[in-house]
């Protein structure tokens, strides 16, 4: 049997192009790739699952369809596209053309009208038909020969038949989605439907009448308040049925010719554009194309590069001279750190020595601490795999005896982790939020945040969470650590990434040491696993608060400031001054809410967010916030000042210059926006903690070499902390040296603190 594959491509785009807005993917012209390079993955993703005889790619046109010419208002809230998917567009339909796939854009009509018409068409002739869209529209096209694939949140797709829709959206039949969307509305595509009627009222309504006509007919049979609203919207119920249903009669024809799909691609067209767009990953596909090792986007700068005859350093050919790809690679991002690094391409010198602060960065950080690093891969650090393992037996015994407590307290056994089981087990089962709604993919959500916020409601709730806790630590850290020793060091040699972030943070991997869980008393296991040397004791020194000082430093406010210069507990003092009370007088509560906003104003937190957090109402966490800012006027104006600053020169910078371009702040789409400007005030705090923990590495590094003890060694850095291996006859020694470096290391408005600690292993020099 035929197959074929109708892909709504601005539904895919804009998902795509969303999946990576976080952490964008930019090429080394400063081009933002995001949405061709989620759409061609996506593509070829959709092809080996659904392995198609036929396939087509459906745009909407420019210009208005009938429906924007019998309703104005079709669409009119959507934001502004976006500028990078519209630059996108031209670009995927020559990839697309290339790969030979065809599109498919009829004049007046949307992409959902030409897949409904091409679906019926080829079904008609025994073709089956998958539709590859997430909108939930499209289910009143589904039969049995026609299947919706819709993309998952979680990754992958589900296929919808008519049982999944009609058990996804509680109805009989597929088309009656037509009739769900004509009562309860679009507010995505501005359909308005009844007022008044939501999802449940409007399936409990075609469950009764089976459509809108009929429903319509019968008004009757209804009483008080629902039929007063159906009676006084029957017009905006009709239109919107017109709106929400999708032409199958549009100017297209099926051709089982045109429509082949064949695998075949042009490469001579391709392969320019992979190259343009360095999507080096995707010309590998290219039967013996040579590709520049590892030239991706922010590309990792580790240990191996200092290795004679690695094949990572690109070897020099008549056209293409090998530059120092280590000293190019920091220059490169020095001067944009988001660009992908090209080792064929020599990064502008002369920018970066023309910029002063950047050309300290380069000389007095960066470039000092490639050896700084080299020597801590090197170093290694130390387990007790004893240790783990017992910790494995202890937790893997309290994790079975928890998941009979959970079995227990629902009353059933089930399988706890799947979110979907468990999901069935709260929602349907125990009834714990009636409001619970399903997802896209028909399943309820069960993520940290929901069951975060169900907690108060059954026990059981807490045991999953902890739980989910327990096994990841377990499967993910306790028996993953010993995994990685060198057999040869007895040692984890972790990975620095020096290139990777875009704020100047550094990185790990191979392991990640910088995302151990070790706020839990679980967690700490792993501290506690992480020895010195014989002989030796663990030296480990912290920056305390170092982004909320920096935060006073940068907005100069006279009360943070001031907090900080008498050594109050900041947190108890911010309350003081939110909640206008002493501060002797601030209660546990008091204080955790003043923690949350403190952290959360430097990272953007709204007031959902922050409710979120610390569960209590959207008013009160907007309270919370307004109070904050006018405690601390000093703070919003440096926000706005940021704002402003990112705006007039499409970057900002930390104390030491070092920068973050935003091409987005001025995106007309309000998402986007919004991201930029959360970075606009975040990337300058914690940038300049990256530089200053950077600054210190390099200037205790240098003083311990001095000391000329073996043994002696920085062995990890994790996010503003740093650790050491000492031998016991030199602890003070080093103690002072560490933290008077980092205090020292540069001057600001508050004093900087460093506390240390010393112990047998981690967790005791904690």
């Amino acid at each position: 049997m035929n197959r074929l594959l109708l892909i709504d491509a601005y539904a895919m785009i804009y998902r795509a192009y969303y999946a990576f807005i976080r952490v964008p993917r930019i090429n080394s012209k400063g081009e933002n790739t995001s949405a061709v390079f989620g759409f061609v993955i996506t593509l070829e993703d959709l092809i080996k699952r659904v392995k198609p005889t036929h396939i087509a790619v459906a745009f909407d046109p420019h210009g208005p369809t009938f429906r924007h010419e019998a309703y104005a208002q079709y669409k009119a809230q959507r934001e502004e596209t976006p500028e990078d998917i519209r630059k996108a567009v031209p670009i995927i339909k020559d990839i697309l053309a290339a790969m030979n796939i065809p599109v498919v854009e009829v004049s007046g009509f949307e992409a959902d009208d030409v897949i409904g018409t091409l679906s019926v068409q080829a079904a008609g002739s025994g073709t089956e038909v998958f539709m590859a869209t997430p909108d939930k529209d499209y289910g009143q096209l589904v039969t049995e020969l026609i299947h919706q694939y819709r993309p998952r949140h979680t990754g992958g797709f589900e296929q919808m038949g008519p049982k999944e829709v009609c058990d996804k959206y509680g109805l009989s039949s597929p088309v009656q989605v037509i009739d769900l969307l004509a009562l309860m509305g679009d507010a995505s595509d501005n359909i308005p439907g009844c007022k008044g009627v939501g999802e449940k009222t409007a399936v409990q309504l075609i469950s009764q009448f089976g459509s809108v006509e009929n429903l319509l007919q019968n008004t009757t049979q209804l009483k008080g308040a629902l039929k007063t609203k159906v009676e006084s919207h029957a017009e905006e119920i009709r239109f919107s049925k017109f709106l929400a249903t999708i032409r199958t009669d549009v100017p297209v024809t099926w051709d089982e010719t045109k429509f082949a799909f064949t695998d075949t691609k042009n490469w001579d067209a391709l392969a320019p554009l992979y190259r343009q767009l360095e999507f080096n990953s995707l010309l590998k596909q290219k039967p013996e194309e040579p590709l520049p090792a590892k030239n991706s986007q922010r590309q990792e700068m580790t240990l191996d590069l200092f290795a004679a005859g690695n094949s990572d350093v690109p070897a020099a050919t008549a056209d293409k001279p090998a530059y120092d790809t280590t000293e190019n690679r920091l220059c490169s991002y020095l001067l944009n750190p988001e660009l992908a690094f090209n080792p064929y391409k020599k990064p502008d010198w002369d920018a970066l020595k023309a910029d002063k602060a950047l050309w300290r960065l380069y000389n007095e950080v960066e470039l000092p601490l490639v050896e700084v690093l080299r020597d801590m891969e090197k170093a290694g650090v130390r387990v007790d795999t004893s240790l783990l393992k017992e910790a494995e037996a202890s937790l893997t015994s309290e994790l079975e005896a928890l998941e009979q407590e959970i079995y227990a307290l629902a009353g059933e056994t089930f399988n706890i982790n799947s979110p979907a089981q468990v999901g069935e087990v709260l929602f349907d089962h125990m009834h714990l939020d009636p409001k619970a709604k399903r997802g896209k993919n028909g399943k309820y959500s069960t993520s940290e945040e929901v069951l975060t916020a169900l907690k108060d409601r059954h026990a059981v709730v807490g045991k999953i969470l902890e739980q989910r806790e327990l096994k990841k630590l377990i499967s993910t850290y306790i028996t993953a650590l010993p995994s990685y020793i060198n057999p040869a060091t007895g040692k984890i040699h972790t990975t620095y990434n020096q290139t990777v972030t875009a704020t100047g943070r550094l990185s790990s991997s191979n392991p990640n040491l910088q995302n151990l869980p070790v706020r839990t008393e679980r967690g700490r296991l792993i501290r506690r696993a992480v020895i010195p040397d014989d002989g030796c004791l663990f030296l480990s020194a912290d920056y305390s608060q170092i982004e909320l000082r920096l935060m006073a430093h940068f907005s100069q406010d006279a009360h943070l400031t001031e907090a900080f210069r008498q050594g109050q507990d900041i947190h108890a003092a911010t309350a003081a001054k939110i909640f206008a009370k002493d501060i002797a007088d601030i209660t546990k509560d008091e204080r955790r809410r003043a923690k949350t906003a403190n952290f959360g104003i430097i990272y953007g937190i709204s007031a959902f967010g922050l409710a979120q957090q610390l569960d209590c109402s959207r008013q009160e966490a907007k309270e919370l916030i307004d109070g904050y800012f006018k405690a601390f006027p000093g703070v919003i104006s440096f926000i706005e000042k940021q704002k402003s600053i990112a705006r007039e020169q499409g970057y900002v910078e930390t104390l030491f210059g070092r920068r973050r371009y935003l091409p987005d702040i001025h995106s007309h789409n309000s998402v986007v926006r919004s991201f930029a400007e959360r970075n606009a005030v975040n990337a300058p705090i914690q940038g300049t903690a990256a530089d200053i923990i950077k600054m210190a590495m390099v200037a205790i590094h240098r003083r311990l070499k001095q000391l000329q003890r073996d043994n002696l060694q920085m062995i990890m850095q994790v996010h503003d902390e740093l650790n050491f291996n000492v031998p016991s006859d030199c602890v003070e020694e080093v103690r002072e040296i560490v933290v008077s470096e980092m205090q020292n290391v540069t001057q600001l408005a508050v004093p900087l603190i460093a506390e240390c600690g010393v112990g047998t292993n981690w967790l005791e020099a904690h």
